[in-house]
């Protein structure tokens, strides 16, 4: 989903709300979120997650296509942890749980196959 797409369902559901409105909300949530990691506050939004942010150090990298060493400065990174709800949510999904199969293989259609088709 992107932002203007949220922006379109909050507004389905909230025909109260004028769509101006309804983008300067997101839009503030957004800005709020950004600063405070800027900050490097943590964000926790209960039931959904916590956005905060990592120290990654300084490291020696390798160029793929050169091989060459190369150095990759140190830099903050935001992070993003699911809250137990969501968590809960996103397993509950499937009532049956899925039959494993081979790895890389496909899973097998529960529907015959029309004659002549492969």
């Amino acid at each position: 989903m992107t932002k203007s797409e949220l922006i379109l369902r909050i507004g389905e559901l909230n025909p109260h709300l004028y769509h101006r409105d309804v983008e300067r909300i997101v839009t503030a949530i957004f800005e709020e979120i950004t600063n405070a990691l800027a900050r490097q506050d943590r964000v926790e939004l209960r039931g959904f997650g916590a956005f905060s942010v990592k120290q990654r150090d300084a490291r020696k990298g390798r160029n793929p296509r050169t091989g060459e060493t190369v150095a990759v400065d140190e830099k903050v990174v935001p992070f993003f942890k699911t809250g137990k709800e969501l968590r809960d949510r996103l397993n509950s999904r499937a009532d049956t749980p899925a039959k494993p199969t081979a790895e890389g293989a496909a899973p097998a259609s529960s529907q015959p196959k029309e004659p002549g088709s492969n």
